[in-house]
């Protein structure tokens, strides 16, 4: 296993919550509903505003995954537009562990890598780790 590049992300919880409360913003078509439904899950103390940190550190995982990405890269150009956070998901089994999905170009251009993912909220602060690796 080669390392090709790691990404580290940490996300304020309260703004990103207000951000995501602005019609229009730019989180608005990131999250797929799979990720959506798992920040909102089942249970009560999720709801009304509990679902934000699980966003966030989502949002946190597809900055990471990025990141790495970037790294893998380092004295290259980029290969694709920064848009491209909706074609990242987090995904977690039955267990609830983190595995990240890739789609569209972005799984062509990491086709044959490997994402390693590590998921934290503490307090006001969600963090996500990803070595990417070949």
């Amino acid at each position: 296993m080669t390392t090709l590049g790691v990404g580290v992300d940490l996300v304020h919880v309260p703004s990103f919550a207000d951000q995501l409360d602005v019609a229009g913003s730019r989180f608005a078509g990131v999250f797929t509903p799979g990720e959506r439904g798992d920040a909102q899950g089942t249970n009560p103390s999720l709801r009304n505003g509990g679902s934000a940190r699980h966003l966030a550190v989502r949002w946190a995982a597809k900055e990471a995954v990025i990141k790495a990405w970037s790294a893998s890269l380092h004295g290259e150009p980029p290969v694709t537009g920064e848009q491209v956070h909706h074609l990242i998901e987090v995904v977690k089994d039955a267990w609830g562990r983190p595995r990240i999905r890739l789609h569209g170009e972005v799984a062509q251009h990491l086709a044959g890598t490997t994402l390693h993912v590590s998921l934290t909220h503490d307090g006001d602060y969600a963090t996500a780790y990803v070595h990417l690796t070949a």
